[in-house]
């Protein structure tokens, strides 16, 4: 019964959108609205109708499927700044260690590096108001350090080395936020691209990232989509333009009346020759637009797809805004690969959708055959030039599945990573190590090469994991040193050279990316693109 009167109150709401306005109201819609208006003139205590209206609504949107949400309108503020690649703040990397805020990097060309902010400086007060100690959330920090455009905030500094503190003041201005984390030659003759998400500036970095690696020499590519969780449609479409030919079919969609909109590749790409070889890294983290570039390089046997299976998210949204800036995400098609494989995976309840259990152990075909939740007739599809054996079902399954490798993943990492101990002891072993590492060590390459973690860094996380309560297991610890060896290394190479420097080294001991090393570089390549059904 509570529920139902919830539920009752966003009719109310509705009724204020223009197209609800041009339906002529059902009578459970009118219904709905009798039930709000007693509530609002005949219950006993006097209730916060925001509120109210913000439950039915999430609670109305709940029955439907797991991505038709509602979102606030601060959230739906906040949502757009980090789409449009750009938000006015001071541009600072930073985490929260026991309740202070430490600075991992000023990204270079931004307010905070012009100001001279160091990455390793404390943040304890911001425009003479102390957060040290305050147990603030990274929201409240963020909204705090944002502010208009040339506005400025004034920050108190505590910085290792000196005795007194410091007060910076720092102007605002617009922070680019990159989709392009990083894009380096791998290997000779073969680029890396990762790309974290498809914005409002992602085809434009893309296209440059591109055209740099092409100058510096590419001829093949590995791009890495692993945990991207999707974004912008036409971002999707205009980087699978550039590896298809003019008028192939990108991805298509479907609503509930059938109706069918198609995206097709245009003349202008970048990298369409089929002698550039192409590898899209994916994992179950792959997800809604990554998912579209993946189909499409896949059912048009333009490359291979290396990794896990991606997440399976292909229901298109319809943002749909309401009255107070407010917005609802509204289920409104059905995204399909260019051979007609349905992107979404089976769903009955939010659990469903998002559950990536199979991250660790991963599926292959013969397990997606047998899945129940879908017809027969969707899972087994054939590639449109060399006609191999695809499967939908939900998500885009690899060419060559590698499984996540999990040997040094002991209880004791999984627990060092969830309470960010990791993290807080590499922050806390820089204070004293950072002037010795970058003396010694003049670049990434110098420091790649030659960079082992010693002892003092292990005792440092071993401290910070007994300030922790995370029992230190001796066992455990031997199972997973040479994960952390690597973790160590790459987190440093994060603070020192930025997150191209951490990529560069995970790259190395990734198993992903030297599995499409090996296959770029010899003839399976061509044997996988060309498999058929046994």
């Amino acid at each position: 019964m509570k529920r139902l009167a919830i539920l009752a109150i966003t009719i109310a709401l509705s009724t204020l959108c223009a197209t609800a306005q041009r339906r002529k109201p059902t009578l459970p819609a009118a219904k709905l609205q009798m039930v709000e208006s007693y509530i609002h003139e005949f219950y006993v205590d006097s209730v916060d109708e925001h509120k109210l209206v913000e439950n039915a609504v999430r609670a109305m949107l709940s029955e439907l499927d797991p991505h038709s949400t509602y979102s606030t309108a601060e959230e739906v503020r906040r949502h757009n700044e980090s789409m449009q690649g750009n938000f006015a703040g001071i541009g600072v990397q930073f985490q929260m260690i026991e309740d202070t805020l430490f600075v991992l990097q000023a990204t270079p060309g931004n307010p905070a590096e012009k100001a001279g902010i160091l990455a390793g400086d404390r943040i304890v007060a911001v425009d003479g108001n102390s957060i040290a100690g305050q147990k603030l959330s990274n929201t409240d920090i963020m909204s705090r350090l944002r502010g208009p455009r040339g506005s400025t905030v004034t920050l108190g500094i505590v910085r290792p080395g000196l005795t007194a503190p410091l007060h910076i003041t720092v102007k605002r201005d617009n922070i680019t936020v990159n989709s392009i984390e990083t894009a380096y030659i791998i290997r000779p003759e073969i680029g890396f691209i990762r790309v974290s998400q498809f914005d409002a500036t992602t085809t434009e970095e893309f296209a440059k990232a591109l055209t740099r690696l092409q100058e510096a020499g590419m001829k093949h590519l590995i791009l890495d989509l692993r945990s991207n969780g999707g974004g912008y449609l036409n971002a999707a479409t205009e980087m699978a333009n550039h590896f298809l030919q003019p008028d192939q079919l990108i991805v298509y969609t479907r609503n509930r009346q059938a109706s069918q909109n198609s995206y097709h590749a245009r003349r202008h790409g970048l990298f369409r020759q089929t002698e550039n070889r192409l590898v899209v890294l994916t994992d179950s983290h792959t997800a809604s637009a990554s998912e579209i570039v993946s189909g499409a390089v896949q059912d048009w046997d333009r490359g291979l797809i290396v990794g896990q299976r991606t997440f399976g998210k292909g229901l298109v949204q319809r943002l749909l805004p309401l009255p107070d800036g407010s917005m609802i995400s509204l289920t409104v098609s059905r995204y399909y690969t260019p051979s007609g494989r349905c992107i979404q995976k089976p769903y009955t309840s939010a659990a469903d959708i998002t559950d990536t259990d199979h991250t660790a152990t991963d599926v292959g075909p013969t397990e997606i055959e047998s899945a129940d939740s879908a017809p027969a007739d969707t899972l087994r599809h054939t590639t449109l030039i060399n006609h191999r054996l695809v499967y939908g079902g939900g998500g885009i399954t690899p060419d060559l599945l590698v499984p996540i490798d999990t040997v040094g993943y002991t209880p004791l990492f999984r627990r060092l990573i969830a309470t960010g101990a990791i993290n807080t002891a590499i922050a806390r072993w820089l204070d004293t190590h950072r002037s010795t590492l970058q003396s010694r060590y003049a670049t990434l390459q110098a420091f790649d090469e030659q960079f082992m973690a010693d002892e003092t860094l292990f005792a440092q996380l071993q401290a910070t994991a007994t300030r922790a309560n995370i029992p230190f297991d001796e066992s455990a610890m031997a199972q997973t040193r040479p994960l952390l060896h690597i973790q160590f290394k790459a987190l440093l190479a994060d603070r020192l050279w930025g997150i191209e420097g951490f990529y560069r080294v995970m790259n190395q001991s990734s198993n992903c990316v030297l599995k499409a090393l090996e296959l770029i570089t010899s003839d399976a390549y061509d044997h996988l693109l060309q498999r058929k059904e046994e």
